[in-house]
């Protein structure tokens, strides 16, 4: 399969590490140019320098800020007033007591998970429609599916993940432009490293802790490991390419089949 992507941009939120840093350099390598975006100026140039040194000659932009802010928005859309391809990445998450969460952080995981990906999304998707061609893609979860019991108030922001991806492809429909959201697994991840040690212990190695995090927090998984960033950067390099056509308003599946059904 050839995917070439020469010629398009795309931006990935949350791009400075982790899934998105993953994203970014499939996208690279497929021959795109890439935003990343990210609150730490530092972490961002040294993800980009990883790209430059992975893909030669590729074209990578940094654009410090916080997204979830008006502020953090109006300076990205002012530094990046029209993409080809969207990747609404950035997500925050973390264990809590479903009585214990307060309405700020209720508030908190809405606007950073969902309403950040609604406002580019509303920025960037007009272009993309006026020129007949994009690709915008949401990061959602299997916690939208199996939402988890540690974590409602991620999995509810997965969940609307969802319902935003599909209306956002209606509103797309018949422009050549294709909305879809990825169902990633549980990730391998520095975050979710420490996820996995705050709900396991820091007592047992690293591949120990991570089997007993699979057996004791999510027997469901097929895979029965941890899903490596790559793994879900391969599914959104796809659907970011004209091979991918005919596919929208779908929520596609990387999650080792933890999701125990046939569709989600």
């Amino acid at each position: 399969m050839r995917i070439d992507l020469t010629g398009k941009r795309a931006l990935v939120t949350g791009s400075s590490q982790g899934i998105g840093l993953a994203i970014a350099t499939g996208l690279v390598g497929a021959g795109a140019s890439v935003v990343l975006t990210g609150r730490h100026p530092g972490r961002l140039d040294a993800a980009a320098e990883q790209l430059r040194t992975a893909v030669e000659g590729v074209e990578v932009t940094t654009v410090a800020g916080d997204v979830v802010t008006d502020e953090g928005t109006a300076q990205l859309l002012a530094a990046v007033p029209d993409v080809d391809v969207l990747v609404n990445n950035l997500g925050v998450f973390g264990a809590q007591p479903a009585l214990e969460i307060t309405d700020d952080e209720w508030r908190r995981y809405f606007e950073t998970n969902v309403l950040t990906a609604v406002r580019l999304t509303r920025s960037y998707l007009p272009g993309m429609r006026d020129r007949g061609w994009g690709r915008v893609q949401y990061i959602a979860s299997d916690s939208a599916v199996v939402v988890p019991d540690e974590m409602i108030h991620y999995g509810m922001t997965k969940t609307a993940l969802l319902a935003v991806s599909r209306g956002f492809a209606k509103e797309a429909a018949g422009s050549g432009v294709t909305v879809n959201s990825v169902i990633a697994g549980p990730t391998h991840t520095g975050g979710v490293e420490e996820f996995v040690r705050s709900l396991v212990g820091n007592q047992l190695p690293w591949d120990e802790a991570q089997r007993e995090f699979m057996r004791a927090h999510r027997p469901q998984s097929l895979l029965q490991r941890l899903i490596e960033p790559e793994e879900i950067a391969h599914m959104c390099v796809y659907l970011a390419s004209p091979l991918a056509s005919a596919t929208t308003g779908g929520a596609l599946r990387v999650d080792g089949g933890y999701v125990d059904a046939i569709l989600p």
